[in-house]
């Protein structure tokens, strides 16, 4: 079984690589692939909005044992299509997967259905590094964190997003917040079963279901 998982950019893959490491690690030895894929070129979260649910559809309509995820960033709110909330943008998601489905010809039936899937990072991957505190302070090289933001950190909003949030602790500590450096660093150091406790919303579900895998 193969399972192509797309998210929006760079920091983001290499991010859930590093975190993920031992839990791919182990489906691999069970034979399950999991590989984690950047968005198609163009604006890196309406690619994953329009542009995978359609590479979506060409994969699982050749492939009977793949699986593709699109995971974006909830934040901005209404890319692509109106959408504030995770379930307007699984919605969404998942109607252009079937327009794609239907313009091929086919029928979207429920097992093709059940091959896609949408999670996302709620509001961004930041969130999972406000959940990693100790590798964060280890990475900022200090002995006491003050948080300043929401507790659960998937509470964050529009407005203020988790990744502002860490680019602001940076800067307060004389460093720039560079998202493929520090981010697999800060949650490569991290255990993933901690951050799906602190990230129930969004991200335990994710986990959730590749270990079901």
């Amino acid at each position: 079984m193969r399972v192509m998982v797309y998210v929006e950019g760079p920091s983001d893959k290499a991010a859930m690589g590093a975190l993920l490491a031992p839990l791919l690690g182990q489906k691999r030895k069970e034979g399950i692939a999991i590989d984690f894929f950047e968005s198609p070129p163009g604006d890196k979260k309406a690619s994953v909005l329009t542009k995978v649910p359609r590479r979506a559809a060409n994969i699982l309509l050749n492939d009977s044992r793949a699986i593709v995820v699109a995971m974006p960033d909830l934040y901005p709110k209404n890319k692509a299509f109106r959408h504030e909330t995770v379930n307007e943008l699984v919605i969404g998601i998942s109607k252009n997967f079937d327009d794609a489905v239907r313009t091929k010809g086919k029928k979207v039936d429920a097992r093709l259905k059940e091959r896609f899937k949408v999670f996302c990072f709620k509001h961004d991957l930041e969130a999972l590094i406000l959940a990693a505190k100790e590798a964060l302070k280890d990475r900022l090289g200090v002995n006491s964190l003050n948080a300043t933001w929401r507790i659960p950190v998937e509470d964050q909003n529009h407005q203020r997003p988790p990744k502002q949030i860490v680019e602001e602790l940076f800067a307060k500590h004389g460093r720039r917040y560079q998202g493929t450096v520090d981010a697999p660093l800060i949650l490569g150091a991290s255990k993933y079963q901690d951050i799906g406790e602190q990230c129930p919303q969004c991200f335990k579900p994710f986990v959730r279901f590749l270990a079901s895998l």
